[in-house]
């Protein structure tokens, strides 16, 4: 009897620290990785030299407030000017333009209050059928692509667990596929839990015809 308490009370605090000690983690590599902007700064006015000692999250302050500039300058006519400027500039680099064209079109669709890429989340049979997994909709097939699919076809995104930062691109029959009442963010905190953290579920409104 008295084990088992001791082991209960030990779950239990665990299930306290670590949630607590990977949050921790997470957030100080992101920090980290932040600050070595700081090496842009000149050594006349790094805050080491100026206070004597390092100030962690310096750099993060630092990159949010370049990334903040950077679009207010942007939005106004000059600033819009001046980015079209550098991107015909970039435009005329080989190698460099295929690079920066491909990112800033994926940029532009994972990032734009207009975009539709990861708006649903949608249910698939992957990898064979019979198995289910969440997906989320990031468009519909384009290019020659189209000219070799029979039907309708949606483009989707399968994230891996607990990692959704990697996954596997597939186009799959709009017949095949199934759109979830679930928002993006409660699907990929099913996904990155394992299955652990289920979403709310939501009330289906019946309407009689």
């Amino acid at each position: 009897m008295r084990g088992q308490l001791i082991k209960r009370y030990f779950i239990t605090g665990l299930l306290i620290w670590v949630p607590l000690v990977i949050t921790g983690w997470v957030l100080s590599m992101i920090v980290s990785t932040l600050d070595q902007s700081l090496r842009l700064l000149p050594a006349s006015i790094h805050p080491q030299t100026l206070f004597g000692f390092a100030i962690p999250g310096a750099g993060a302050v630092l990159t949010l407030g370049m990334i903040f500039i950077t679009g207010l300058l942007a939005a106004n006519f000059i600033g819009q000017k001046l980015v079209g400027w550098w991107e015909k500039l970039l435009a005329r680099i080989p190698v460099v333009n295929s690079v920066y064209n491909s990112v800033k079109q994926v940029s532009d669709t994972l990032f734009s209050p207009n975009g539709n890429a990861f708006r649903k989340a949608m249910l698939v049979q992957y990898p064979r059928a019979g198995c289910w997994t969440v997906a989320f909709l990031t468009g519909q097939p384009g290019g020659d692509i189209v000219n070799h699919l029979t039907g309708d076809y949606v483009s989707v995104y399968v994230p891996t667990t607990p990692n959704p930062t990697s996954g596997f691109f597939l186009m799959m029959s709009t017949k095949d596929v199934v759109e979830l009442d679930m928002t993006v963010d409660e699907a990929l905190k099913y996904i990155i839990s394992m299955g652990v953290v289920a979403p709310p579920p939501h009330p289906r409104v019946v309407t009689n015809i």
